[in-house]
């Protein structure tokens, strides 16, 4: 049956929300919030959380669910992991055929007190009174005991709305409190705390192309607190629009403002980090293209590092600097990079950030779903890009990285056309030993049932991979497609 918009009591709050929707949980008081966590069960190692859209649930296909993986010495899937749907006790709805129950997730601490909550995109939840698949984002409460109770963080105004398409949380308005970003149709929107109460504000609402807005959060202006990064582009629609814009929160408006932009830059994936270590946020754009009716300027960098996908990073400045004056812009043909620049090999289509080698630099983990391997089209391979003082590549134009893929030493199974090995990345430590560890989702693999690799320390040595089928998950016999999204830090 349709949701008909009721919410929970979220237990991890001290006061209800007079607006409607997701209680927000207090600590506007707090001096500094706490370092963010994915350990939702309150173990101390990171889990990781994949989202599983395509995933049957109770008979209905597509109804979709979320497998939280637990951390341990050993690092994710070595642990077993617990299944989240919306047949979960306190979770807020029905599974329903088409609901896409995990299209976004986010593993986030929402109110400090070291256990991470669970934030799940619904984007084809139908809503009473508002239609079909107006769609909703879910908060679900993480405890030792296992899920806590969910909520209704939004849910879409109008029908095919899809609230829910993309999901990111951070305090952007430096009060202490995590603002929840929502993307759903040709449209973002943020749900703010402010105190004991919140607010809906519209980011930006604009032609999308029928594609999740893409977004991602860091401080890009360093003043200190996050901003949000959007990414969204369609074609012809009347014009080709395609843009990466920055938002900052603007206290006076009491509304988001849009204080940098880059056009006719058409992006899959942001991350945000510190790749050259001066202490201020960069921006990378992923399987970057340029994107216009006319060439009028070069968004993502010379256009031969375009091909077969580029990633193009704009470099933070100082307080009061401009943000991106500096950037770089590199792919497979580029020096130090291992493979060859091939149309559709989709790199940078999947990004994130950790400090691998803990050298006070961030690394960029890189997906690319399209790589064929030998004659294994679409096999799929990721990459590691360490940091440097110069950032992704030297003075001389030269990256150090590695690539991994199915048929790389070490590296558990065998590449086969359509593996999609890197359609998703995330990074976590979930060994707790320091160091980030490295997560490859492939929903591609064993006839789209889908797996997750994890990487120990970055590396292909002592890696592993799990699946629906290794962790007990049921309907083993339907395209799972298990492996993206990825949620761990």
């Amino acid at each position: 049956m349709p949701h008909s918009c009721r919410t929970l009591t979220y237990a991890i709050a001290a006061a209800a929300v007079a607006t409607a929707g997701f209680v927000f949980p207090s600590g506007a008081t707090a001096a500094a919030p706490p370092a963010a966590t994915s350990d939702f069960n309150g173990d101390g190692y990171a889990d990781l959380a994949v989202g599983v859209p395509h995933g049957t649930v109770g008979g209905q296909a597509k109804a979709g669910y979320v497998n939280v993986v637990w951390g341990g010495p050993k690092g994710v899937g070595a642990y077993g992991s617990i299944r989240v749907t919306q047949s979960t006790p306190e979770v807020p709805g029905t599974p329903e055929a088409g609901d896409r129950f995990g299209a976004s997730v986010a593993l986030t601490d929402l109110n400090g007190d070291g256990i991470a909550e669970l934030l799940v995109g619904v984007p084809g939840e139908d809503v009473i009174d508002r239609g079909t698949d107006a769609g909703m984002v879910i908060a679900v409460g993480g405890s030792m005991d296992g899920p806590g109770p969910g909520s209704t963080v939004l849910t879409g105004p109008s029908p095919s709305a899809a609230y829910g398409k993309s999901v990111a949380a951070a305090d952007l308005t430096g009060d202490g409190n995590k603002e929840i970003v929502i993307g759903g149709t040709d449209k973002v929107v943020a749900r703010v705390a402010q105190g004991e109460d919140s607010m809906v504000t519209t980011v930006v609402a604009a032609p999308m192309g029928g594609r999740a807005p893409v977004l991602i959060t860091g401080d890009f202006d360093s003043d200190g607190t996050a901003d949000l990064a959007v990414a969204y582009w369609t074609a012809g629609d009347p014009n080709t629009q395609s843009h990466v814009r920055l938002w900052k929160w603007d206290a006076d408006q009491s509304a988001m403002a849009n204080f940098w932009n880059t056009d006719n830059a058409g992006v899959t994936a942001l991350a945000a980090g510190d790749f050259d270590g001066d202490g201020h946020d960069d921006l990378a754009l992923g399987e970057c293209r340029e994107i216009a009716d006319e060439n009028i300027d070069d968004p993502c960098g010379p256009e031969r590092l375009a091909k077969g996908g580029g990633i193009h990073i704009h470099y933070g400045s100082p307080a009061g600097g401009p943000f991106g004056s500096r950037a770089q812009t590199l792919n497979q043909d580029t020096a130090g990079v291992p493979g060859v620049a091939e149309d559709g090999d989709r790199f940078g289509a999947a990004l994130a950030v950790a400090d691998v080698n803990r050298d006070g630099r961030d690394d960029l983990i890189a997906g690319a779903p399209g790589e064929a391997i030998g004659s294994k089209a679409g096999a799929g391979a990721a990459w590691l890009l360490s940091g440097g003082a110069q950032g992704l590549l030297d003075a001389n134009g030269v990256a150090t990285s590695v690539s991994w893929n199915q048929d790389t030493p070490g590296i558990p199974g065998v590449a086969e056309a359509g593996d999609t090995f890197g359609a998703a990345v995330a990074s976590g430590d979930g060994n707790a030993n320091g160091v980030p560890d490295v997560t490859v989702g492939s929903p591609g693999e064993n006839a789209s049932l889908g797996a997750v690799w994890l990487l120990p320390s970055g590396s292909a040595g002592g890696s592993a991979a799990f699946s629906p089928r290794t962790l007990g998950l049921p309907y083993l016999s339907t395209a799972q497609k298990y492996g993206k999204p990825l949620s761990s830090h």
